[in-house]
């Protein structure tokens, strides 16, 4: 699967820096799995027959979810990386056009909107994430799913494995930074939250449309 690598577009760090899906470290596959699980169980627990996965980078979950016969299809903000899902889809005998450049914050009711919707490592790169929310509340008709890195554990495993020394362990691209508690608070106002999951190091919450 091709993965972004660092790619910068307009300035941003897109996609994946690192193939985190691909890794041979033990303790990276070990922490993914834990994310995987977690985020598998929700979507098995909401049982959709399509998904919209509003940030999907290079495609990995999209592509996955289409195998297991879910009608999945993914949007991302960068032309570079849905260039890269597009050859990913392709590779694997899928269409490419489950995917589309849009940002988040263009999004709207009808078109983008699905049985569940998810947004996984997006909104901690946002400048606006209230307005973010708000752009997924209009599109969610039911189920949404959301992740973002757990702070301060993130940044603490960041220099614990010596990366990104000069920014105390910030990730490139990381703005925005929520310890479980101020997510879950955050989030409370857009969304009734479901469940929550905190795999380590993400906070990942179950929600649902607001009635």
């Amino acid at each position: 699967m091709k993965i972004s690598g660092g790619l910068q577009e307009d300035g941003i760090v897109v996609g994946n820096a690192y193939d985190k899906y691909g890794s041979k470290n033990p303790v990276v596959r070990w922490l993914m799995k834990g994310f995987a699980d977690a985020l598998s169980s929700l979507v098995i627990k909401v049982k959709p027959e399509t998904i919209h996965e509003i940030g999907c980078g290079e495609g990995y979950w999209v592509l996955d979810w289409n195998q297991q016969g879910i009608k999945a299809r993914g949007s991302d903000f960068s032309e570079k990386v849905i260039g890269l899902a597009h050859e990913n889809a392709k590779n694997r005998g899928i269409s490419p056009s489950i995917f589309a450049a849009r940002s988040i914050y263009d999004i709207e009711p009808g078109h983008d909107s699905a049985d569940l919707i998810v947004c996984c490592e997006v909104l901690e790169h946002l400048e606006r994430p209230e307005a973010g929310l708000a752009a997924l509340q209009r599109v969610a008709t039911d189920y949404v799913i959301l992740s973002v890195p757990r702070e301060p554990i993130w940044c603490a495993l960041n220099l614990a494995r010596g990366k990104y020394l000069t920014s105390l362990g910030n990730t490139p691209g990381h703005i925005q930074h929520w310890s479980a508690k101020t997510f879950i608070d955050l989030v409370g106002h857009y969304f009734d939250i479901v469940e929550v999951k905190t795999p380590l190091p993400w906070t990942m919450l179950l929600c649902r449309v607001k009635h």
